[in-house]
């Protein structure tokens, strides 16, 4: 590999430094900007990761918001703090760890500045595409059309040595719009947590009180979720809107017969996808839909549009239904035996997810990456 850097010629790598396999255990650096604490489906992918990663005995460093920077709340979506002026420390913390893969997973501030780093120094990383974010901008800011977003996103992305995309079905949108390099890279989900066995525990059931079926949402409560179509539906029973989220008084008001219990966590919000007799999953502009498969793996089934993510998880698994029609795909899932969403959760685990995640990544053979970095500990400044 070769780089920017003018140094005096090094003596060659001996045999004991070849490679030794991508089964080797190798030091990742994952740059973020979402992040612990905030609660999505990006966060819990990337978190759970990293736990897999260290569990198989790689490093794993991540740089993210948390780190001492100075931020400011994204307008909107006021939880995402977003880090300014990092750079520098990026570039030390670069020199410091000598990572074997880079990892980019988001397009702000500090991915932006990791990517710059990357490009200048020569340093091949990978990026990952979590969200329709085109689509997600123009839902808030209607004048920014949608091409402009793409636009963005290839010149983020296509510098990268591959682009791992949430299902096979995005990978073929976003080929056709010009990306590059890329690759499926699959979710898991905790099925210990996400369990059957969840479902009316001691008896008791969280919607008691309310007129079953219960159709339940679960997530943040926002404009580019769609959340408002699965609430005009004409439905029996009772629709649940479990989260948070800047639309959530707006819908209160709008629709007094839907429930909005707030956000749940854990082992509870596990018992209120459980005792859910469907779960609704409206959204046009998620790639994937972490929250599927987690209501799946409590044997709740889903109703969803044909839109990535589902149309990849849902057809043929037996554990719920698309349709463009989306009430008839809720009324469709009353009919769903409860195993087989289960079955088909069980077939999805954050270990395959953090393997395929380590396989994607294109670590540096070792003679080159010892080189890269033996010079690059000869400059003096960071950046």
């Amino acid at each position: 590999m070769t780089d920017a850097i003018d140094t005096p010629s090094e003596a060659p790598e001996t045999d004991a430094e070849t490679d030794q396999g991508d089964e080797q255990p190798q030091r990742i650096m994952l740059v973020t900007d979402a992040w612990e604490p905030q609660v999505n489906g990006v966060v819990r992918t990337l978190s759970r990761t990293v736990e897999e990663c260290r569990a198989m005995g790689h490093q794993v460093e991540v740089i993210h918001p948390g780190l001492g920077y100075k931020t400011f709340p994204l307008p909107t979506y006021p939880e995402i703090k977003l880090a300014l002026g990092a750079r520098g420390d990026i570039a030390r913390r670069f020199k410091e760890f000598e990572p074997e893969a880079i990892h980019i997973a988001t397009e702000g501030p500090l991915g932006m500045a990791a990517r710059r780093i990357c490009v200048k120094w020569k340093l091949p990383f990978t990026t990952s595409y979590h969200t329709k974010f085109p689509e997600y901008v123009h839902a808030r800011i209607p004048l920014i059309p949608t091409a402009a977003g793409y636009a963005f996103m290839r010149w983020f992305h296509n510098a990268s040595g591959r682009m791992m995309v949430t299902t096979p079905s995005m990978r073929d949108d976003l080929a056709e719009r010009g990306f590059k390099n890329l690759t499926a890279w699959a979710r898991g989900v905790d099925i210990e947590m996400f369990n059957p066995n969840k479902r009316f525990v001691g008896g008791e059931d969280v919607y008691a009180g309310l007129q079953r079926p219960i159709f339940v949402n679960v997530g943040r409560i926002a404009v580019e979720k769609n959340i408002e179509t699965f609430l005009k539906l004409d439905l029996p029973g009772t629709k649940v809107v479990v989260g948070d989220g800047p639309q959530k008084a707006e819908l209160q008001e709008k629709y007094p017969d839907a429930v909005f219990p707030g956000p749940k966590f854990g082992d509870e919000l596990a018992r209120w996808f459980a005792d859910a007799d469907v779960f609704v999953f409206p959204s046009w502009t998620d790639t994937f839909g972490l929250v599927n498969l987690e209501a799946m793996g409590c044997g709740t089934p889903v109703a969803a549009f044909p839109a990535h993510g589902p149309k990849d998880i849902i057809p043929g698994s037996g554990g719920g239904f698309i349709n463009d029609d989306l009430r008839q795909a809720c009324l469709d899932c009353l009919e769903i035996d409860r195993a087989a969403p289960r079955a088909h959760a069980e077939k999805h685990s954050w270990r395959q997810c953090a393997v395929d995640f380590v396989k994607n990544l294109k670590p540096h053979p070792k003679p080159e990456r010892r080189r890269f970095w033996r010079r690059l500990r000869k400059r003096k400044a960071l950046y």
